[in-house]
């Protein structure tokens, strides 16, 4: 908004070109969301624990460290949306379309999570909504994601799937892209959300992978810096760093009441949200694969709930003390911020490893 509000006045005050640049305007994003946070976040916190009363229930099966945290207020992430937001829309150009699209999946995902954490705190339970309604939803707002991407995208590369390593080689999916989409975008959201399970633990790695991927929307954006890096040029995803700027601030603001003892949790309104965002983005930028890699921290947690079902299902043993992977290392008598730190620098150092892509070609 600002953008097209005072770059047409730059010749008047030259200062006004500085919107011009996506860098300044990421960076007007990151500090805008995070003042949003820290000047409203505690009242609006306050405000949640009053209507909420007993906060998030917790599960009696869990660790019972966790029953320490009952009365938390949840829904945190409705914050994060409503800070990301209003920055995304001050400082990233509205006519780019990547812009509005991964904006319209995260908002589409925080919808999905706010309604099932409205049923867990009215209800005073730990089931929510039904997880088939909820896949079936966020399915919906993937295929339309996934839509307005391929239309975006120009011509051949709307279809195909980039490598990592080699530019080269493309994989024509076809009509096949739109369900490998959905499950790119529904997958990551929903690993986040598993990975949501303890303080600041999500929402580092997030912050780690939304960081990554606004240096590739941004290369990948820039046709020179495309052209020297052996990417494949995708008009219009730059814009996407403003974005990630406002989510990388309104992370670090929730950070500031989310650190250990946390004084709200992000709930699935947040945790469904940012991996909603992070798989959109991926898409966008036609790095889905590099995706697995960055947030491999994210498909880990995943993993470890599906190898214990499974494992459960077909001997009746569990691979592991308990699902996902982080409990297992809670049951195994690690402390809460020993897992979370240790886990912020495996996702710190997938994420270096994902970047060496970029270059790696």
């Amino acid at each position: 908004m600002l953008y097209h509000f005072l770059t047409p006045f730059s010749d008047v005050f030259g200062g006004f070109n500085l919107f011009k640049y996506i860098s300044f305007r990421t960076g007007g994003a990151l500090l805008t969301s995070l003042l949003l946070f820290i000047v409203f976040g505690r009242g609006i916190i306050d405000w949640m624990r009053m209507k909420q009363g007993k906060g998030q229930p917790i599960r009696s099966d869990g660790p019972a460290s966790h029953l320490e945290k009952a009365g938390t207020p949840t829904m945190g992430g409705a914050l994060i949306l409503g800070a990301l937001t209003i920055s995304t829309l001050l400082w990233a150009r509205l006519d780019t379309g990547f812009v509005l699209v991964v904006l319209f999946t995260t908002l589409g995902f925080g919808a999905i999570g706010f309604w099932d954490d409205f049923l867990k705190v009215s209800k005073t339970n730990t089931k929510g909504a039904p997880g088939r309604a909820r896949l079936a939803i966020g399915f919906a707002v993937s295929l339309i994601a996934a839509f307005a991407i391929s239309w975006l995208t120009p011509d051949p590369l709307s279809m195909q799937l980039a490598l990592p390593f080699t530019r080269e080689v493309m994989v024509d999916l076809g009509l096949f892209f739109f369900p490998f989409a959905l499950i790119v975008i529904v997958g990551a959201a929903n690993s986040v959300n598993l990975t949501d399970g303890l303080d600041g633990l999500a929402i580092v790695p997030v912050m780690i992978a939304a960081g990554s991927f606004a240096i590739i929307a941004y290369c990948t954006g820039n046709i020179n810096v495309a052209e020297y890096l052996r990417l494949h040029y995708v008009p219009g995803t730059g814009e996407i760093a403003v974005f990630v700027g406002a989510l990388i601030g309104a992370g670090l603001g929730f950070l500031w009441f989310n650190a250990p003892p946390a004084m709200v949790f992000m709930g699935d309104t947040g945790s469904l949200a940012l991996g909603g965002a992070l798989g959109s983005i991926a898409v966008a930028t036609k790095h889905e694969i590099v995706l697995a890699i960055i947030g491999g921290l994210f498909v880990v947690e995943t993993l470890s709930v599906m190898i214990q079902v499974a494992s459960f299902k077909m001997t009746g043993k569990r691979v592991f003390r308990m699902a996902p992977i982080h409990h297992h290392f809670e049951q195994k008598g690690w402390q809460e911020p020993t897992i979370v730190i240790r886990f912020w620098i495996v996702a710190f150092i997938l994420a270096l490893i994902g970047l060496s892509t970029l270059k790696l070609r």
